[in-house]
């Protein structure tokens, strides 16, 4: 059974100057971040989303109802809790939260390693 508990979010159409200091000091006013990540191609390049984990689930919430539909650096950001099963089909069907925030961040990592040595 995969876990979010709702404090993680998946934020969408990011801009390409926005960078995790831009996210982060975006997000904060809400809540304290256990962490954040824009997701990058293997050249460091942003995907233009990326996710904000949250200490507490009203936090999240409370940042979700704000800042979805806002406007950051000219484009209108989606804002919503993260699905459990956002990178299922790069991890053998196994849901990237089913056991904490921490251990997605290191198989993205991973991949991200993985593409690199592939690509040279």
């Amino acid at each position: 059974k995969a876990i979010n508990h709702k404090r993680i979010l998946y934020v969408g159409n990011l801009a390409e100057q926005v960078n995790d200091n831009i996210l982060y000091d975006a997000f904060v006013p809400f809540g304290d971040i256990i962490q954040l990540r824009i997701a990058t191609d293997f050249k460091q390049k942003s995907k233009g989303f990326g996710f904000v984990e949250y200490e507490l689930r009203e936090d999240a919430e409370h940042a979700m109802d704000n800042m979805n539909k806002s406007e950051l650096y000219g484009l209108v950001l989606n804002v919503n809790v993260a699905r459990p099963d956002v990178f299922t089909r790069q991890n053998n069907n196994k849901a990237i939260w089913e056991t904490n925030a921490e251990s997605y961040f290191e198989a993205v990592n991973n991949n991200e390693q993985k593409n690199e040595s592939s690509q040279t």
